[in-house]
């Protein structure tokens, strides 16, 4: 699977936030709401997007990852 098919940014839908493609459901919505604890079955019931939809977000964001670098503080 390839997020680019699940995935869109466009300047004119939710102020160009990243969104499953054809809604308005946000990425970082899908991204609380797995990090909150909630299944991916549960997700895409709530927003009527698709499994894949959620499993997409996931690589779009694990994609993002790849390109930042985020100082993190020692633990101490």
């Amino acid at each position: 699977m390839s997020w680019e098919d699940h995935i869109s940014v466009d300047q004119q839908v939710c102020h160009g936030k990243a969104c499953v493609s054809g809604t308005r459901v946000l990425v970082s919505v899908v991204l609380d709401n797995l990090a909150a604890g909630e299944t991916v079955t549960d997700i895409a019931n709530a927003y009527e997007i698709t499994a894949d939809d959620v499993r997409a977000v996931l690589l779009y964001a694990a994609e993002l990852a790849k390109e930042r670098v985020t100082k993190l503080s020692a633990a101490g």
